[in-house]
């Protein structure tokens, strides 16, 4: 699955690296040599209606329909519907990025200044050369993420000035991105591959992307990799690097098993293009005409949801993972649609790129019942998908059975301890897939994802040339739903990326230690499958995928460095936070804390203090946990489990009950002791 921002340590959430020198609040007013440029131009402020390019005298970007732009001298300030969530511009001459970073603060004059957490140089990239990003430090009561981020294009600085609300950051993720996805020097042009034709796969180009992802994976402290390249119906390369598991000896290969988490969801909307093309239902059927039980939200809502609707990240439902992860060991597949029915979309459909988990799950099911109204749904789905997409593909080791897979050749899942080493990760949490595993429960291998792959690539054809999908039911699921960013679109459970000037279709898969991607460029015949099993893989499949590109088309050379920069992003960030946590807790702290808490919506935490260390045991799995003094006075218990790394509680007290608060992006839960 997709983004565990709550439970991953700083992979996916994308946060910067760790400070070198403290910026302090800026001076009310810059030394000369580092002032910012004041334009003649009287302030602007507009109410935007649809996106719009717009320009500042250093850079070029797209405003988001529905924002406010407003222009004060040098400060272009960009604020979303929801007041107090703003995104800044400053264009500054300066002669370093401190500076340039200290001028923008005083110009755009936040009414509140943070203490710098970090801050790190990034690789130069689309034109920008010594780039400099800085995160500071919130309290988890401030709800709040502040980044800034300096990157100079001649003798002219853009800062980027990140003030936003956490939850309508992840609400506005796509719009977001929107803006500094194509924040590009005034006048620059990106790279294109456009019009090109992709080289032939020979024995030098593989060697080069063999050598890169071995190369990465060593560089990362990624214990295993299994790859797959495809072209033209041809697979060309299908073997592994590194070991199944660390310290015993055993490479994985084109057979090695790995949870592919989110990968799960191409298949299963593979499995409703099938129905689609049989005519037993279409992407437009209402659900509740499939399965009158549906629920999601209130009535209107539920009777507006299509079977796109679904699996199409575009209804607006919000991330509620925390929900299935925390308190699983009764849940059903009934229970999760049960659940999904208490649920309600934030925005409307069509209009914000919102991943749910819950939702694709439901995706499979509603399919399932479709096929057999009277099967239990895990089992229905179970077989349908047997029969209709891993039967006539091939995909003959593919299993949503836990147990068979970890008998077999499979790789072990790994996370980072807290000072940064590869550790086994705390598996028992994916278990938590399997109520919802038509969203991310498979267990699969390169030599089966291969042949889904060569079966897209052409176009709902086997290898023997017989017609396995009609290909408009096929490419219906690549069609955008709703924007990610200007370059990116989400369809039904496949992703598609124009940034470099050619669709490359994709998904991601990431559960806890296992990290995945299947690729593939429609126009040019050529397909990957990338399986890892460190929480670092993320790095080496976005920076692989570049690399790709590199490859087919004598790209210009970015993979490397970029690879690099994130890896020292993420080990100056897991020593970072590491500074901030006392382990094992703080005594005084911990010695305060109820035996036991409850939330209605995440089951019970029990803490368990043993041999000088305090745990959270949830039930289904448990985790040592760190203490953690905020800016703002308040106490955090930060679980340090590899895999959970990140996950915090804050305590607090209400009614006289002490309590524990464990936020996501959108919602808060209240764990109060009992």
């Amino acid at each position: 699955m997709r983004a565990f921002c709550t439970l991953l340590l700083l992979v996916a959430c994308h946060e910067a690296p760790p400070p070198a020198a403290p910026v302090a609040p800026p001076a009310a007013a810059p030394a000369p040599a580092t002032r910012a440029r004041v334009q003649e131009a009287a302030p602007v402020s507009e109410q935007l209606t649809a996106d719009a390019p717009r320009t500042t005298e250093g850079a070029a970007f797209i405003a988001p329909s529905g924002w406010s732009i407003r222009v004060r001298g040098p400060v272009t300030i960009l604020e979303a519907p929801e007041a107090g969530s703003r995104i800044a511009l400053v264009d500054v001459h300066a002669d370093a990025a401190d500076a340039a970073v200290a001028v923008a603060w005083a110009a755009y004059n936040p009414p509140k200044y943070w203490a710098l957490k970090r801050s790190a140089p990034q690789e130069d990239r689309d034109g920008w050369v010594d780039q400099k990003q800085y995160v500071y430090e919130t309290s988890p009561g401030e709800h709040r993420t502040v980044v800034a981020n300096a990157a100079r294009h001649g003798t002219l600085w853009t800062v980027t000035l990140f003030d936003m609300d956490q939850a309508i950051a992840e609400k506005r993720a796509g719009q977001v991105a929107l803006v500094l996805g194509r924040l590009l020097p005034r006048g620059y042009q990106r790279e294109t591959f456009a019009g090109k034709t992709a080289h032939r796969l020979d024995a030098g180009r593989i060697a080069a992307l063999t050598a890169f992802v071995d190369e990465s994976r060593e560089a990362l402290g990624v214990p295993g990799v299994a790859l797959g390249l495809v072209q033209d119906g041809k697979v060309v390369f299908a073997d592994g690097f590194g070991s199944r598991e660390l310290g015993k000896a055993g490479k994985p290969d084109a057979d090695t098993l790995f949870m592919i988490a989110s990968n799960t969801k191409p298949l299963t909307t593979l499995l409703l293009a099938r129905l689609v093309d049989s005519k037993r239902l279409t992407w437009d059927t209402p659900v509740v005409r499939l399965m009158p039980s549906f629920k999601l939200g209130d009535e209107a809502t539920t009777s507006s949801v299509l079977v796109k609707h679904l699996i199409c990240a575009c209804t607006g439902l919000p991330r509620q993972d925390l929900e299935w992860l925390m308190e699983f060991k009764a849940a059903t597949p009934a229970s999760a649609m049960k659940l999904l029915g208490t649920m309600q979309p934030t925005s409307k459909f069509g209009e914000m790129f919102q991943y749910s988990n819950l939702l694709a799950a439901a995706a499979g099911y509603v399919a399932a019942y479709a096929i057999s109204p009277r099967k239990e749904l895990g089992a229905g789905y179970d077989a349908a998908m047997a029969a209709e997409v891993f039967g006539p593909l091939g995909m003959t080791a593919t299993t949503f059975d836990y147990a068979r897979a970890l008998r077999g050749d499979h790789a072990g899942a790994y996370g980072f301890d807290l000072e940064g080493a590869p550790a086994p990760a705390l598996m028992a949490i994916n278990y938590a897939a399997i109520p919802v595993r038509p969203a991310g429960a498979a267990w699969s291998n390169v030599r089966d994802l291969l042949r889904y792959v060569a079966m897209e690539l052409a176009r709902g054809k086997l290898p023997s040339g017989k017609r396995y999908v009609g290909e408009d039911a096929l490419l219906a699921r690549q069609a955008p739903q709703v924007a990610m960013s200007k370059d990116q679109s989400y369809g039904m459970g496949l992703m598609v990326d124009r940034t470099w000037g050619i669709p490359v279709v994709h998904h991601g898969g990431d559960l806890i230690g296992y990290h995945s991607d299947l690729i593939w460029l429609p126009d040019h015949s050529v397909g990957a499958v990338i399986l890892t099993n460190s929480q670092a893989g993320t790095i080496l499949i976005n920076a692989f995928r570049r690399k790709l590109l590199e490859v087919l088309f004598d790209g210009q050379p970015r993979a490397e460095s970029e690879l690099a920069s994130a890896g020292r992003d993420l080990r100056q960030a897991i020593a970072s936070e590491r500074e901030r946590l006392t382990v094992p807790a703080e005594d005084g702290d911990s010695s305060k804390l109820a035996a036991r808490y409850h939330s209605d919506a995440l089951g019970d935490i029990a803490v368990v203090r043993e041999r000088g260390t305090t745990s959270f045991d949830v039930g289904e799995w448990r985790s040592p946990v760190g203490s953690r003094k905020n800016p703002d006075g308040s106490v955090s218990f930060v679980m340090t489990a590899p895999g959970v790394i990140g996950l915090e509680a804050v305590v607090g007290s209400t009614g006289g009950k002490r309590t524990l608060v464990i936020r996501d992006a959108q919602h808060e839960y209240s764990f109060v002791e009992n």
